[in-house]
């Protein structure tokens, strides 16, 4: 290849099967088709494509006559090549740098300074070499400790795409935020993150860097800010726009991590440079959250970094199979987003090129993509069989040609001169050793406790008094310098009314979640707030005047894809920030349900280094009569009450939001109010002010009398959201016809207050529920089953379950009867269980 700016090794033709051409211009002139993606455009030097796939080239250029004589045909039979679906980009560093004058605004003297910055430092490139066989022989000791059963699961490995991790080797700062994917044991160690911490990760151990409660695809670091490792592909997008985000709020609020990790009235240093870097493969950034990610990066200028390392496989299938567009560096043009390519075959230019790029993030121009052209040497995951075409030969072939540890040894050694062999023996010597105390260190590490499990559940415990914890320091310092006197005076006169409308039991339920939200705010300016409409107050005024009062900083207006922001404000949640996400209709957050279980288990994945203190609000629920469809009728919180690690309430009155809400708001881990939809507005009473209500305990609204009781006539209802309003007009005519119930509302679906449901139980010995959602997998079906487990000996009939049809919610009244139950029901089902027929 004559357009190689360094020697490649030659390929051994005896191990490959798939077909062959003579040459290689041939085989160039034969698959020009199959790297349209990387086609050179005249007019637009970003195109950066291989030599030799030119199509405006002719003929005879390729090394093609018109005819072949009989010694040339033969001399082509005895020439075979083997020649990858995917061709090599041969990319130099000119064309390199002539993207970075072109794309990022630089001069030709500073993009070439950028390459005699490295070039001319040896330390820096033994340094970089360094990285490339820690992140190799990492990877080979992780595949060699799978096959003799001491690491388990799904692992990926990252062979042949060292140059990224020596990248951040290189380039990337200990207080620059890092998401990865699942392939992340690289990035980590080159993060800063103990070797031997990340292999007693993948060894299940105590001394990981999880405690062993993440595993291979979730390896997470406090201390280096590496946050993940993040299992579902492309989910760490969002997360990685939220923890931007965080850097820009510190430099607005005044505040910085201390040695502990937690906010402190300091503001960052004047030469605060920090980024977030977010790493997605070519396949995964084919994914809509990365044209969320591209918008709102650039609408607020984040300071991120967006890597694609660029394989050419999604999973195992040809990502051009499957994608029109292989330029992914190339996405970020409608958004004024520049993009760099560069060859991963060379580390020394991929940090040259990475370098320039993230400098131009420092400076704080905002987002950029740098894509990195490599080639994967191993399958998918070990347990995957590989049977996509051409992918086994295409390994062959590129552990042979495009190996960039092999490519730096030929150039700094063979070519340049810079090194000895003897000098890089005995820097991969001292590589090997470090690599080999990592498996030690995580053989004899013990396996984390059997009750470890359940510790990591909450990081707060269940029964905490929200009452008791105690505000920031620094609350009224930061108020003061970020909220004019203008604005602070809007805002009192706002929660004095709302205040006065309280204690006279005129309070809606939107009303009082609003000034829960408000108070909270205020008490703690790391409190954070997301919406759609949010300026306009939403659709019942809960984000009223956060945004007039604290700023787009604090109080973001978002696009409409709910995964998008709840995903921006697990980032937030993760650097020190209390995010509240107002859902509007919680249906609305099945965009977001990938993110919102990411939230329930970081917790407990990250093996307790990191609370996830987010608040998810919206108005749900199915009332008689709703008249808003299937869509927006659906249970959320019944799909959403299986994901571990997430606090689930629900409000039927203003007292209940308001005080749920605040202990949401100040609890460490995620929480998720429920409002009854058609109730925000209709419903009006008193609020407890500056109280916090437990999450943990359900509320008895009613009780039976003593005399129901003491005929058996007495029944134990359980209900929340619009079955609270139903139950309650419903006490007349049940009384009516003599009985009587105690009435518990579950304003905490989980965890689930089995204590005052037994109580009751003990007095009534019957039990109904009336629940809206579905028969199959709804709330009524979780705790009939956990009631008939664990208080069986309290009941004297089977629990009645007056629950949604499976059927979707219609709209028309007639139909929806037949669906959704109501207050008549009760009636009814209390009779039966009351008289036996059952």
């Amino acid at each position: 290849d004559t357009h190689s700016h360094f020697p490649r090794p030659n390929i051994d033709t005896s191990k490959t099967k798939t077909m062959r051409f003579c040459r290689p211009a041939i085989a160039a002139a034969l698959c020009v088709a199959s790297v349209s993606a990387f086609s050179f455009s005249a007019g637009n030097s970003r195109h950066v494509a291989p030599a030799f796939a030119s199509t405006s080239r002719p003929a005879s250029s390729l090394g093609m006559a018109s005819t072949l004589s009989e010694t040339e045909v033969a001399a082509t039979e005895a020439e075979e090549v083997f020649v990858p679906m995917r061709p090599p980009i041969n990319l130099p560093w000119d064309d390199v740098a002539k993207q970075l004058v072109d794309a990022f605004g630089y001069t030709s003297e500073e993009a070439a300074a950028y390459s005699d910055d490295l070039e001319n430092d040896k330390e820096a490139l033994l340094k970089l070499y360094k990285a490339l066989e820690m992140a190799r022989g990492f990877e080979n000791a992780c595949n060699q400790q799978y096959m003799q059963g001491k690491i388990r699961g799904f692992m990926h490995l990252d062979n042949g795409q060292e140059s990224i991790p020596g990248l951040v080797d290189y380039a990337i700062k200990n207080g620059d935020k890092k998401y990865s994917y699942y392939r992340e044991h690289t990035h980590a160690i080159a993060s800063g993150v103990d070797g031997g911490a990340v292999m007693a990760e993948l060894f299940m151990k105590e001394g990981g860097t999880c405690k062993g409660a993440g595993g291979s695809m979730h390896i997470f670091d406090k201390p280096t800010y590496f946050q993940g490792g993040w299992a579902l592909v492309a989910e760490q997008l969002p997360y990685a726009g939220g923890a931007a985000k965080s850097i820009k709020l510190d430099r607005a609020l005044g505040l910085s991590d201390d040695e502990n990790i937690v906010k402190q009235n300091v503001p960052p240093p004047e030469d605060d440079d920090r980024i977030s870097v977010v790493f997605v493969g070519e396949g995964g950034s084919q994914n809509g959250r990365m044209a969320e990610l591209l918008n709102s990066a650039a609408k607020d200028n984040l300071p991120l970094l967006i890597i694609v390392i660029d394989n050419g496989r999604a999973i195992n299938t040809f990502t051009q199979d499957i994608a029109t567009n292989s330029n992914v560096y190339e996405q970020g043009k409608h958004y004024g987003v520049p993009g760099l390519l560069v060859d991963g075959i060379s580390a020394t230019d991929v940090a040259k090129g990475g370098k320039a790029v993230i400098d131009y993030i420092r400076s704080g121009k905002g987002p950029a993509i740098l894509q990195v052209h490599t080639y994967r040497f191993n399958g998918h995951s070990p347990a995957d069989p590989e049977h996509e075409r051409g992918r086994k030969d295409e390994k062959m072939w590129a552990r042979a040609e495009q190996d960039p540890i092999k490519s730096f040894e030929a150039t700094y050694v063979d070519e340049k001169g810079v090194f000895t062999s003897e000098e890089l023996k005995v820097a991969r010597k001292e590589i090997l050793a470090e690599v080999k105390a990592a498996v030690k260190f995580a053989d004899e590490s013990p396996m984390p406790p059997e009750t470890l499990a359940k510790e990591l559940e909450y990081p707060d415990p269940i029964d905490t008094d929200y009452n008791l914890k105690a505000p920031p320091a620094f609350a009224d310092e930061v108020n003061a310098r970020t909220i004019s006197p203008e604005q602070m005076e809007t805002i009192t006169a706002h929660i004095e009314a709302l205040r006065e409308r309280a204690k006279a039991g005129e309070i809606s339920i939107g009303d009082a979640i609003n000034l829960a939200i408000h108070e909270e705010m205020l008490r703690d300016p790391t409190t954070t707030i997301h919406a759609e409409d949010l300026q306009a107050g939403s659709s019942y005024d809960i984000p009223k005047l956060t945004q007039q009062t604290y700023g787009q900083i604090r109080a973001a207006d978002e696009i409409i894809d709910e995964g998008h922001f709840i995903g921006k404000a697990l980032g937030e949640g993760m650097n020190g920030y209390r995010p509240i996400v107002e859902l509007m209709n919680t249906n609305f957050g099945i965009y977001g349900m990938a993110e919102l279980s990411s939230a329930g288990n970081t917790y407990a994945t990250t093996g307790g280094q990191f609370d996830m203190p987010m608040t998810i609000i919206g108005a749900g629920g199915t009332a008689p009569n709703q008249a808003l469809g299937a869509e927006h009728s659906q249970p959320f919180h019944a799909y959403v009450m299986g994901i571990p690690g997430l606090k689930i309430g629900t409000a039927a009155s203003p007292d209940a939001a308001y005080g749920l809400t605040k202990s949401m708001i100040r609890d460490n881990g995620p929480c998720f109010l429920f409002a009854p939809v058609k109730m925000m507005k209709e419903s009006k009473g008193p609020v407890e002010l500056g109280k916090c209500m437990p999450l943990n305990k359900a509320a008895l609204i009613h009780e039976a009398s003593q005399q129901s009781v003491d005929r058996g006539h007495a029944v134990t209802v359980l209900t929340y959201l619009h079955g609270v309003k139903e139950s309650l007009a419903a006490i007349e005519a049940i009384q009516e016809e003599g009985f009587d119930i105690d009435l518990i509302e579950l304003r905490c679906l989980k965890p689930l207050d089995m204590e005052t449901i037994a109580a009751s139980l003990s007095r009534t010995n019957k039990l109904c529920i009336l629940d809206e959602s579905t028969k199959s997998g709804g709330v009524g079906a979780t705790i009939s089953a956990q009631v008939s487990e664990e208080l069986f000996d309290l009941l004297d009939a089977p629990v009645k379950r007056l629950c949604m049809d499976d059927a979707p919610v219609p709209y028309a009244s007639s139909m929806e009867k037949a669906v959704v139950k109501r207050g008549s029901d009760l009636v009814e089902g209390v009779f039966d269980l009351c008289t036996g027929e059952y």
